[in-house]
């Protein structure tokens, strides 16, 4: 089997002959191999062992046909080289044993040791690039993000804790920005030197924010990061999450190569308030796939009827997938990106 570099091409905005597709949670419990997985070991404790995460990565790669892989870990998963103590609780998140609610909590935490502390990780990675005939994706959690649970001590719907620190408190947040960013930067170059081909960063929760605080509190560490990576030569996506249209006029000095989109906004809108810089990624509504195929395909069409009509477009979800989400469909999803675009390509 030749190497599939189809989707490396698309983030660069080359020709390709049809759409790439991957999925965000694509290694993960939609899948009933990966449920009885899960039945013995915790997502942690799968992360541990790098044979086990390798074959999880590779499960949805041979099962749908996709054109990447996506590292199976975690966003928290650097935070415990840092000093931070958490759990992932089911049907929760990430619970946070010593949150962060002080400039003296922010001056504890140790500096990252991506090499010491996450060697099981990096092995994995190492693993999938000998194994892999896709490009693998590798992520990080974004500071944002991952400082919305440090603060909050679990996930939150109104960020209440977060928002306070931003306002009340601007030094003790940009002080935990700054670490943040420091780790985001050295787990992505381990992540990289390993055998990562691509890198996402996922900002979840940074929707949330309006797009002046987006700009003040956030934005400068995200220009920053992918500033210090820029060397680094891999596709890096940046995926501002849910609910984050707005923020996507503000990104044109980021040095990245492709925004992920959320289902909120068009592939058509998403480019024009990007400008022509950057290579698009999305965004069908997951929960779509709770309709029968025809519906399915339809909107799939609709969303390739726009991606189609410049290089440089990757499909995925608009958000990552759903435990009830359907194997079969997604197979078909999978198989009918590939048919489809290829028709639409060679008609252009």
């Amino acid at each position: 089997m030749t190497y599939n570099d189809r989707f490396i091409r698309a983030c660069k905005k080359e020709t390709v002959d049809q759409l790439p597709v991957w999925y965000m949670r694509q290694a993960g419990r939609y899948d009933p191999d990966y449920r009885k997985i899960k039945e013995k070991y915790s997502l942690l404790e799968i992360c541990q062992q790098p044979e086990l995460a390798a074959e999880v990565t590779l499960m949805p790669v041979h099962k749908l046909g996709v054109d990447a892989a996506i590292l199976y870990s975690d966003i928290m998963n650097p935070v415990a080289s840092i000093g931070i103590d958490f759990d992932i609780v089911a049907n929760v998140g990430p619970v946070i044993h010593n949150p962060i609610r002080s400039v003296a909590d922010v001056e504890r935490l140790k500096p990252f040791d991506a090499e010491g502390d996450l060697g099981h990780v990096l092995e994995t990675i190492r693993i999938l690039d000998r194994e892999l005939k896709v490009p693998l994706i590798t992520f990080v959690g974004a500071p944002f993000t991952i400082a919305s649970y440090l603060i909050e001590g679990r996930p939150s719907k109104t960020y209440i804790r977060t928002k306070t620190m931003m306002y009340e408190t601007p030094e003790i947040w940009f002080a935990l920005m700054d670490k943040l960013g420091d780790m985001v930067i050295e787990y992505l170059r381990a992540q990289v030197k390993h055998g990562s081909k691509a890198f996402q960063m996922f900002d979840s929760w940074v929707g949330s924010l309006s797009p002046r605080d987006f700009q003040l509190y956030v934005l400068p560490t995200i220009e920053r990061i992918f500033a210090s990576v820029a060397d680094l030569d891999v596709p890096k996506i940046y995926f501002p999450g849910v609910s984050s249209g707005e923020l996507l006029p503000l990104l044109h000095n980021v040095k990245a190569d492709v925004i992920g989109l959320d289902w909120r906004v068009s592939i058509a809108e998403g480019r024009r308030r990007l400008g022509e810089k950057f290579a698009v990624q999305g965004n069908l509504d997951p929960f779509i796939l709770t309709g029968p195929m025809d519906i399915i395909q339809r909107e799939a069409a609709h969303i390739i009827d726009q991606g189609v009509q410049e290089p440089g477009y990757i499909f995925n979800l608009g958000h990552g997938l759903f435990p009830e989400a359907s194997l079969d469909k997604l197979k078909q999803l999978t198989e009918y990106v590939h048919t489809y675009s290829r028709e639409a390509l060679a008609k252009r």
